[in-house]
């Protein structure tokens, strides 16, 4: 069975909401209307509404790092993630998490980095050297 994940969530402004996920992240932009605004979340669907956005705290204990809960994100193969978070830092991106290895030389080494949208929206975007590896334990 094959699927794409769809997320809706709240946003303040859509102008903003475009220029982040469409310029910054690269998203491909999708149907919209004057209250939401459709993305192409790298294969999957986000779709913005305006409103307020979801609260959230670091309360996600990952290795020695707490992280923002609740979030949402991707995961790449390694060099998509060391192309994407060349890409942030060039747009001087204010990381939650600056982009890291965790796990290292263990089962499941993943690259990470956290980040915020204009809202307040956590994202995570994992790397991985292969597929095989994301459930690795």
């Amino acid at each position: 069975m094959q699927s794409v994940f769809h997320l809706a969530f709240n946003v303040t402004d859509l102008t903003e909401a475009r220029r982040f996920y469409g310029d910054v992240l690269g998203c491909r932009e999708g149907r919209s209307t004057e209250t939401w605004v459709d993305f192409d979340f790298f294969g999957h669907q986000i779709s913005l509404h305006l409103g307020q956005p979801f609260q959230t705290a670091r309360t996600g204990h990952v290795g020695d790092a707490l992280v923002p809960m609740p979030h949402f994100g991707i995961i790449l193969l390694l060099p998509d993630w060391q192309a994407l978070a060349a890409r942030l830092q060039a747009a001087g991106t204010d990381f939650v998490l600056a982009p890291q290895v965790r796990f290292e030389g263990e089962p499941g080494e993943q690259w990470t980095m956290f980040f915020t949208d204009p809202f307040g929206n956590p994202i995570e975007v994992k790397g991985f050297r292969d597929w095989e590896a994301v459930y690795a334990h």
